[in-house]
């Protein structure tokens, strides 16, 4: 021991200073935190984009906020390792384990929901039902449009099958749903006759069991027309509610607001599982 040199006792060496291990250490915080980040930041704007540009029916879109806060939070707390160091090793396995399993079950909802995009119905229905959507002041929403688009040629084909209208009025709708759809259909060449109106319903499951009174469910050939994300939903309510012969007609949809559309469709798929109407 050099004549300078001091012991520290040990009752006065208390505090420690923990260094961060230089190379993929840092590396192994840093990339997640900007991966996190770059998702806080794209979902932000999404929302933005929607609020401004894209026009909305629901404020469902306000979920990107949320989405946006989740993920900027879990930037942050990657690049704050005194945070961190004070959460308990259980509590992140748990997080960990239930983001792993969120994750699974929405993917492998939404390959169910994906995979009915291209549904296409097989000719000489007895009935196509139309569900409803927004019915704006100038006419049908863009995804209602699609819709009866699709609705209108595929009973142009099919000159035997009979078309129901379905959704009532909303808040923000200056006429029932069904009321501006049966208008559209007339306008597009399709006999009043051939069209039967139903105007009280205010979501899909109740579009499908007011439909369901109208029609011989066990024995009558039923096709469904909505937009392809909504396509797999639908048809499962409708099962659930005992249509025996039911098919899908997928229509397009805006390509923009497909990942808003999808998300609320997982979140859908959800409530009506638990709800038992599917």
């Amino acid at each position: 021991m050099g004549k300078k040199e001091r012991l520290i006792p040990r009752e006065k060496s208390k505090n420690v200073i923990y260094l961060d291990k230089r190379g993929y250490t840092g590396r192994r915080k840093t990339i997640p935190a900007v991966l996190f980040g770059l998702i806080a930041l794209a979902a932000f704007i999404y929302c933005v984009v929607i609020a401004l540009f894209m026009g909305y029916g629901t404020k469902f879109f306000l979920i990107w906020g949320v989405v946006a806060a989740f993920f900027a939070g879990l930037s942050y707390l990657m690049l704050r390792p005194d945070i961190m160091g004070k959460i308990s090793k259980w509590l992140k396995l748990s997080f960990l384990t239930v983001c792993i399993v969120g994750v699974l079950i929405f993917a492998a909802i939404e390959g169910m929901i994906i995979g009915s995009f291209d549904a296409v119905p097989s000719p000489g229905a007895d009935y196509c039902i139309i569900l409803g959507a927004q019915w704006k002041d100038n006419g049908p929403s863009y995804v209602l449009q699609k819709r009866l688009d699709a609705a209108v040629s595929y009973l142009t084909q099919n000159e035997g099958t009979i078309a129901i209208v379905s959704g009532g009025q909303g808040e923000n709708e200056p006429i029932s749903e069904a009321e501006g759809m049966k208008e559209y259909l007339i306008n597009a060449g399709i006999a009043e006759d051939r069209i039967i109106v139903e105007d009280a319903s205010a979501n899909t499951n109740e579009n499908l069991l007011n439909c369901g009174e109208l029609i011989d469910r066990d024995n009558d050939r039923v096709v469904l027309v909505t937009n392809n994300f909504h396509v797999f939903r639908a048809c499962s309510i409708a099962k659930r509610q005992g249509y025996q012969h039911i098919e899908g007609l997928a229509a397009a949809s805006y390509p923009a607001m497909l990942p808003n559309n999808l998300l609320r469709e997982f979140m859908g798929v959800i409530k009506d599982s638990v709800m038992g109407n599917m």
